[in-house]
């Protein structure tokens, strides 16, 4: 008997992602585990877009010390900036760290480094790497730095695994010199969010005429609330995720860049805008020194040291980070570059300028 052909158009390879949350019943002594924090509205929809992919070569269980690290880069040099950044870091930090980092920028070689755990025993902390796929209802970025900016900021409650309490971010172009484990231990005041303020005690005179929010609408908006910069942040990740912090965020997002020219500095503007809605705890200034907005007397004392883009001498960063970061910078690069490609020239790893941040 013959049987007649069927045709069945295949329209996509792709299957639809569901996020499954797993809940342990039962401890080990027999006795019912506490059920874990409720997820904020809508927070199972954007988790659909995320996934995890804990990449250390040890797999041992995190040590219960251990601060937890965000960073994220983009291209040779960043990327450069972002192994020195871990590696100070760990030299200074009285605790273990661990760092979440977002694939979504990253080259494959840079990839490799952490599957194979090369890179984690090179900076001596742990390493992950976490992937998220932006969702088609919330308005695309097509300029790659906004993009960038944009990742870094709005979806803070499901980028990493609920395990994960507390976040401290670091921009790959930093030089840590204090112990990210007192960072840690900061106490937030119930606010979900913490930055440092854009050196007030001690400002650079040189770019006063740049300091933007010390007038017109910040002034404004802002009153006596500070204006914060985001190359380091501290996050109460089970606020983020039960208060709904996270949506009101990515609402502000969606309706002030209706405006393209709304949120110039999108990672920084957004979270300083919402200072009304989202209270901001202040970091102590000596937690982000910058050359280009602080004065020389406060360097000595700081505790992170960001190589922030100079409106006056556009220096190059590779200079600038050269320079100001000194022997100790330069001791880091060329350990780094030993581990990692034993057989490279001196001073070719990641020597482009052509870069994101």
């Amino acid at each position: 008997m013959a049987v007649a052909a069927l045709h069945v158009p295949m329209l996509s390879y792709a299957g639809g992602r569901i996020g499954v949350r797993l809940e342990k019943a039962t401890s080990a002594a027999g006795v019912a585990s506490p059920p874990p924090p409720p997820l904020g509205a809508h927070t199972l929809e954007w988790l659909s877009h995320s996934d995890v992919v804990d990449s250390s070569a040890d797999d041992a269980p995190d040590d219960p010390r251990t601060v937890h690290c965000f960073s994220l880069a983009s291209g040779a040099l960043y990327e450069r900036f972002l192994r020195i950044m871990m590696a100070s870091a760990a030299e200074r930090s009285s605790a273990p760290l661990k760092f979440w980092l977002l694939s979504n920028f990253l080259s494959p070689a840079f990839r490799r480094e952490v599957r194979s755990g090369e890179l984690a025993r090179a900076v001596g902390a742990k390493v992950a790497i976490v992937h998220y796929a932006w969702p088609e209802h919330l308005r695309y970025q097509t300029e790659k730095q906004r993009l960038i900016w944009g990742y870094k900021i709005l979806f803070l409650d499901v980028l990493f695994p609920q395990s994960v309490k507390k976040v401290i971010y670091v921009d790959a172009d930093q030089i840590v010199q204090g112990d990210l484990a007192e960072l840690w231990a900061f106490d937030l005041g119930g606010r979900p969010v913490a930055m440092t303020p854009f050196c007030q005690a001690d400002p650079n005179p040189d770019t006063t005429g740049f300091r933007f929010w010390s007038s017109g609408f910040w002034k404004t908006h802002l009153g006596e609330q500070p204006y914060h910069i985001s190359a380091l942040f501290v996050v109460d990740l089970q606020q983020v995720r039960t208060s709904g912090v996270a949506n009101i965020y990515r609402d502000t997002y969606q309706s002030l860049t209706a405006d393209p020219s709304s949120l110039s500095n999108l990672d920084q503007d957004l979270p300083n805008y919402l200072q009304h809605a989202v209270p901001m705890r202040s970091l102590p200034e000596e937690w982000l020194w910058c050359e280009t907005w602080c004065g020389n007397a406060s360097k000595p004392h700081a505790k992170t040291i960001d190589l922030c883009n100079n409106p006056l001498t556009k220096e190059p960063k590779l200079d600038q980070a050269r320079r100001i970061g000194g022997e100790r910078w330069a001791a880091i690069d060329a350990r780094l570059e030993r581990a990692l490609q034993p057989q490279a020239q001196p001073g070719t790893r990641g020597s482009t300028e052509k870069t994101e941040l």
